[in-house]
């Protein structure tokens, strides 16, 4: 894995990106009141339950709500997956109806990570073989900071060979990693490792998604793919909460891994639930003439 890294050192251009964040600042501005780039970032989302209090019954009613919003608002499309805990995936497969939304879990001892191998692998493989078409993992974080990339791309590499063909996003934990320079390294551990996506964190320890380490790992993906033709997309979690973080995230895909064109919900997830409403209202609210601010409670 070290070789491979050496391949790729990290671009002395990212060790400052307040210039660089700053016109994607003002391009986002104008995402942020256009139509279908609004239905762009409703589509990429991830509609997430992951609470202590989750049940078969919650889940069910959870999914429900995705599977009744085609009806009401055909003109806006569907979120881009629902993601559960691994043991509700037969609930999601069994309750999810919308064609195109993807059934996601997390799994491999989400979200510390800290459990054994063999365990990580059958937990996503289990959740996989049950239903789910997506899984979400977290990196070992600690032996990453340890220098241990060999033990971390491994495990991952584990998981994908379980889960193939389902698709696996890999969770770097960037605001854990101390560094752009480490999240410029664990991005590709992770695009080499199998990784189809990578997502910046898990939301749960306090340290979410951030423009600087959003930029760092799809700067890696651009890279990655220009070198080995695959490509491989990229979603922002935790604290992405406004109509205007979500479109600086879309203006970060679109000057990166996706230049100017709109990316797929392959290539671009968001991890908020939260943000389904707000960006719905936003999507009412122009379609309206911004003449009266909507007020929709639906997710």
């Amino acid at each position: 894995m070290n070789q491979f890294l050496n391949q790729f050192p990290f671009p002395s251009e990212l060790a400052s990106l307040d210039e660089k964040l700053d016109a994607l600042r003002k391009e986002a501005a104008a995402y942020a009141s256009d139509l279908p780039a609004l239905k762009t970032m409703f589509g990429a989302i991830d509609l997430t339950t992951l609470s202590t209090t989750d049940s078969a019954a919650s889940v069910r009613q959870f999914v429900e709500k995705v599977n009744s919003f085609s009806a009401a608002y055909p003109q806006f499309g569907n979120v881009g997956g629902v993601c559960v805990y691994p043991v509700f995936a037969p609930v999601l497969s069994s309750t999810l109806k919308v064609e195109g939304v993807h059934k996601a879990v997390v799994a491999a001892g989400f979200p510390s990570s800290q459990t054994f191998t063999d365990l990580k692998v059958a937990e996503a493989r289990k959740a996989v073989e049950l239903g789910a078409d997506e899984v979400d993992i977290v990196i070992a974080v600690g032996e990453f900071l340890d220098g241990n990339y060999d033990f971390v791309a491994d495990e991952i590499s584990a998981v994908k060979e379980a889960i193939s063909p389902a698709r696996l996003k890999v969770i770097l934990e960037s605001g854990s990693l101390g560094s752009a320079e480490n999240i410029w390294r664990a991005s590709f551990i992770a695009m080499v490792a199998g990784a189809d996506m990578i997502k910046t964190s898990t939301g749960k320890n306090g340290i979410g998604a951030t423009p600087e380490a959003a930029f760092v790992m799809c700067s890696a993906a651009k890279a990655y793919a220009a070198t080995t033709g695959r490509a491989v997309g990229f979603k922002p979690a935790g604290g992405v909460r406004t109509v205007d973080d979500a479109a600086l995230y879309y203006a970060i895909v679109r000057n990166t891994i996706s230049p100017n064109e709109t990316p797929s919900p392959e290539m671009f997830r968001i991890g908020a639930s939260g943000l389904a409403n707000v960006l719905l209202n936003q999507m009412i609210t122009v379609e309206n003439g911004n003449d009266e601010t909507s007020d929709v409670v639906w997710f």
